[in-house]
């Protein structure tokens, strides 16, 4: 099993901030340009909400791929989580939570997964994939960091 745990202050309100963190075209402007991600299934524009499927095709370490993940907690504007259902990885849980401090919001992102195929799994997860998805929940916190100071500062 790996863990992934990422914190970033955003200079923005809470609620901007988890709206942000679910909205479906949002994400696809977040997330490296080179993997292509977009939603094909479920819920593919505006907000994903409390128990709502939605389907990301993108292509991962040279593999083009599907993960169907579904919201399963949802406690508005603090935390939600997804599992995944279908998808390369055994098992993958993302929670989302959000924590309202003086000037702005703390955003964190936890990932809990896993691959398959046994021992030869657990060490691809831990000789490739950990570091592959904290850099790839790295680059996404930043840009949504971005995206929501410009458009707090246009206001």
């Amino acid at each position: 099993m790996a863990y992934v745990h990422k914190e970033i202050f955003v200079t923005a309100p809470i609620e901007a901030c988890f709206d942000a963190a679910r909205n479906i075209e949002i994400h696809s402007q977040t997330v490296w340009k080179h993997t292509r991600e977009r939603a094909v299934g479920g819920v593919t524009a505006g907000l994903i909400g409390n128990g709502e499927t939605v389907t990301f095709e993108a292509r991962h370490l040279g593999i083009r791929q599907q993960l169907q993940a579904k919201v399963t907690e949802y406690n508005r504007p603090y935390m939600f989580a997804d599992i995944m259902l279908k998808g390369a990885f055994k098992h993958m849980t993302h929670t989302h939570l959000f924590k309202e401090t003086e000037g702005g919001t703390i955003m964190t992102d936890i990932l809990d997964f896993s691959s398959p195929f046994g021992i030869v799994g657990r060490l691809f997860d831990r000789l490739v994939l950990e570091r592959y998805m904290t850099s790839f929940i790295t680059y996404r916190q930043v840009k949504l960091k971005e995206l929501l100071e410009q458009s707090i500062e246009v206001k």
